[in-house]
């Protein structure tokens, strides 16, 4: 355990970064596995208004650097081309 203040203060800040974090990526699994579902049951309309919607998320994560800007285009990517190969 950390003795020094500004230890303990790294310790909580982390804590709460790690939760912001955490809760970012988990509505960007979400966003994606909905895009995933309506690609799975043959509904083009709701696909694509997910994979919108999934587009942001992913951007949004990207912005507050959750992701690297590489990572979320290749998310993104990937989502695009399965959704237009329906």
């Amino acid at each position: 355990m950390a003795n020094i203040k500004s230890a303990k203060k790294r310790i909580l800040v982390i804590e709460k970064k790690t939760a912001r974090n955490k809760a970012i990526k988990s509505g960007v699994k979400t966003s994606i596995k909905k895009v995933e579902t309506a690609i799975a049951s043959g509904d083009k309309a709701a696909a694509q208004a997910a994979l919108v919607s999934a587009t942001s998320t992913i951007d949004r994560a990207c912005s507050k650097g959750v992701y690297h800007k590489n990572n979320a285009s290749r998310k993104v990517s990937r989502l695009a081309s399965q959704v237009a190969s329906m």
